[in-house]
């Protein structure tokens, strides 16, 4: 089969003012100057738009809203759409589980029946998350895009949803889908995840702010890569991979988050004391998730190529500025 290589004159990205949004619009405005970006937010968010205010079409709308967002999709008929656009906080999850499920639902029909609507043609990303897969026993490892789906929150119920919704538009709609499911990256902009929290804290210490670090389970292992190489797979995805599949995006860098503290500490050249906080334990947690990213290394010969000092280097700077 030929290699596909596709090329966007303008890309729409939904929940541009989250944390992967604006990452994701300062990697295309970096490396594809010759798509034009726009994207749509709910609530602005000052740090997060810093690089992309003046660069970038911003359009403020609840996707909730059904008429509103099929007229933007009207207007603009993007090339691309990345689909970031979801309430994350896997812990909010647990507290409002019906608040988070129907947010994230509603959001990805709207989106999805304004397209069919509207008979326009471009590729659409559902970027979506490792979560799907839930506790994975470790004989199923590494794991590929065939596992079964387990998912063990609401948050990841939700992101479950999405991905059989939208493959259900691709193949009764022929809507252009690609399902991506991303496993862990290093997100400097969302404080309430572990590395992220930890490297905030972290600054705090060192300002004398703050006396000791508090964590959650450390017995967890993960695999670690960059945001900077998470948003450039991204990218890749809509260029290169097929329509109607599901890629899994992973490093191979599997650290257990022990170690990765024993790392940040030496990284920040600074010994500080930790401290088990029971209230950032998860009621159901993911022990051990190691990804199978073959599958979408052969469609784009993707791999992480920042490295673990350099992904920390850039968390504990990027931290500082929350």
């Amino acid at each position: 089969m030929p290699k596909i290589k596709r090329k966007f004159k303008k890309a729409l990205i939904t929940g541009i003012s989250g944390s992967g949004g604006s990452y994701l619009a300062e990697y295309i405005l970096l490396n594809q100057k010759k798509t034009k970006i726009y994207g749509t937010y709910r609530r602005a968010n000052k740090i997060n738009f810093e690089k992309i205010k003046k660069k970038v079409v911003l359009i403020k709308c609840d996707l909730k809203n059904y008429k509103k967002l099929k007229d933007i999709l009207k207007k603009i008929k993007p090339d691309v759409i990345f689909h970031l656009a979801s309430d994350a906080d896997v812990k909010k999850s647990f507290i409002e589980p019906y608040k988070i499920i129907q947010n994230n639902n509603l959001i990805t029909l709207n989106l999805l029946e304004a397209i069919r609507v509207l008979k326009f043609d471009p590729i659409i990303q559902i970027c979506s998350t490792s979560e799907v897969y839930g506790n994975v026993e470790k004989k199923f490892m590494p794991i590929s895009e065939n596992c079964n789906l387990q998912p063990n929150n609401p948050y990841a119920v939700s992101k479950l949803f999405q991905d059989t919704l939208a493959f259900n538009y691709f193949k009764n709609f022929d809507l252009k889908i690609i399902i991506t499911r991303m496993f862990t990256y290093l997100n400097p902009r969302r404080k309430n995840l572990f590395a992220s929290s930890w490297a905030y804290q972290l600054n705090k210490i060192k300002e004398n702010k703050q006396k000791i670090l508090l964590h959650g389970n450390l017995n967890s292992t993960r695999t670690i890569m960059d945001v900077r190489d998470a948003m450039r797979a991204y990218w890749l995805a809509t260029e290169k991979c097929n329509i109607g599949e599901v890629y899994n995006i992973g490093s191979n860098q599997i650290m257990n988050l022990r170690k990765f503290m024993k790392f940040l500490k030496l990284s920040s050249r600074i010994n500080f004391k930790t401290k088990l906080d029971k209230k950032l334990l998860r009621k159901s947690d993911i022990g051990y998730q190691i990804p199978n990213s073959e599958k979408f290394y052969k469609k784009t010969r993707w791999k992480p190529e920042i490295s673990i000092n350099d992904s920390i280097k850039y968390l504990i700077d990027e931290t500082r500025k929350l």
